[in-house]
């Protein structure tokens, strides 16, 4: 049955195409535009008898044939047409739809006369000119200003659909991205627990979203000649998310080959310090909190701190909590920055506390900080658990203190304790 031209555009038909068509989750372009075409020639209201999707091909400057549809004769399968010679594609770029006569040899023999056309995504540069990814040409009984219209908004709509596809693949690869992110970075956090003569540490890192940029490890040297010591460091990179986790990763890989060399505290952060400004231009601020346990009855524990949050050390005879204020500023800020080292003695009994900003700087949803005095608290009422209670006590209160609140922030607790051994 022949197809007619309605005397006006139907434009609640063309709304009601577009909606359910380009509201379809597609799982590639060529899937969506493919079934626009389809639909726009099985409509009868639109009249129309044919229609083709061309896509650009820059390397062989040509459009190709990736659909027909309709009661046009058959046009050879991926069909090119050279760019050169159809001045009407390059007339897309200024117009975005075009009604031409029909030049192309090959079409013409298949009934094609008139066209109209519509440029469809993004606008690519070939040999100099611009031209649009995909084409569709329709042919009607009637060629006129109508279809024109009908076919720039079916245009441009399809379009903002390829737009929004890509932002979903992008997105969805995005995700995937952080997934595997995420996976690589819990690789590289230790188990949480680790006993070292008498000491026993227990750590745990919650990021606050996918990824992170809180970090701690236990770091201990290869070398089996060395002198035992272990090393105990918590860092936060202060940007978020990915850029965050990336600083994270950075900061443990340095670690873990300086600490292979039995290099002073203060020169190993010093080096890394520079590492870091060279390294990260945008994103440069770490802080960090190193500390450094080796056989001493005195329970003697070296530390420095990098512009870190306090940590506290937890005196068991005197009940008493001692902060642990920075010994140097933060990691990156300029290169060659020095960073002195403290020590303190830790007794049986004793607690070394250290938390990153995310525990400090947690809130409620009226923005009231946990702080350091709540931190004290939490320590002495739990200073004669194990480090595993004590972390998680903290953790727990943290997040019942910070519920509903807007701001959060990776969340990572180290607890060292130093256990008297057991008399038989």
């Amino acid at each position: 049955m022949t197809k007619h031209l309605q005397p006006a555009l139907p434009q609640r038909h063309l709304y009601k195409l577009l909606d359910r068509v380009l509201g379809t989750m597609f799982d590639s372009e060529e899937q969506l535009l493919k079934t626009l075409v389809r639909d726009l020639v099985e409509r009868e209201e639109f009249a129309v008898i044919g229609a083709r999707l061309w896509k650009l091909i820059p390397e062989r400057n040509a459009y190709r044939l990736l659909y027909q549809y309709g009661d046009v004769q058959h046009i050879p399968d991926s069909y090119e047409l050279d760019i050169s010679e159809q001045p009407t594609f390059g007339a897309l770029a200024e117009r975005r739809t075009v009604t031409d006569v029909e030049t192309d040899a090959i079409l013409r023999e298949r009934g094609i006369r008139i066209y109209s056309a519509t440029g469809v995504g993004r606008l690519v540069k070939v040999r100099g000119q611009k031209f649009y990814e995909y084409v569709i040409a329709i042919n009607a009984p009637v060629v006129g200003d109508e279809l024109a219209s009908m076919l720039a908004i079916i245009g441009s709509a399809a379009s903002s659909a390829l737009q929004n596809l890509r932002h979903r693949r992008e997105r969805e690869q995005l995700a995937r991205d952080l997934d595997r992110a995420s996976e690589i970075q819990r690789s590289l956090l230790p188990d949480h627990t680790v006993e070292f003569l008498d000491y026993i540490a227990y750590g745990i890192s919650v990021p606050d979203s996918v990824v992170g940029g809180d970090y701690f490890d236990y770091l201990r040297p290869t070398d089996m000649e060395e002198e035992q010591r272990l090393s105990i460091v918590v860092s936060d990179a202060a940007s978020k998310g990915l850029p965050a986790a990336v600083q994270a990763l950075f900061v443990s890989g340095a670690l873990r080959m300086g600490i292979t060399y039995h290099t002073k505290i203060s020169s190993l952060i010093s080096r890394l310090n520079t590492l870091v400004y060279e390294t990260f231009p945008n994103e440069r601020f770490v802080t960090l909190f190193y500390c450094e346990i080796t056989p001493s009855a005195s329970g003697l524990v070296l530390y420095t701190n990098a512009g870190h949050c306090p940590a506290l050390h937890y005196q068991a005879t005197e009940g008493r909590i001692n902060v642990l204020e920075p010994t140097g500023p933060i990691l990156g800020i300029a290169p060659h920055q020095h960073f002195s080292v403290e020590n303190i003695n830790m007794q049986y009994g004793d607690i070394l506390l250290i938390v990153t900003d995310g525990i400090l700087e947690a809130q409620t949803p009226e923005g009231q900080l946990y702080g350091v005095q709540r931190l004290e608290e939490h320590l002495r009422n739990a200073a004669s658990e194990q480090p595993h209670t004590i972390a998680m006590r903290i953790l727990e209160d943290v997040q019942h203190f910070s519920a509903g609140a807007q701001y959060s922030d990776d969340r990572t607790i180290v607890v060292l304790k130093r256990i008297a051994p057991q008399v038989v």
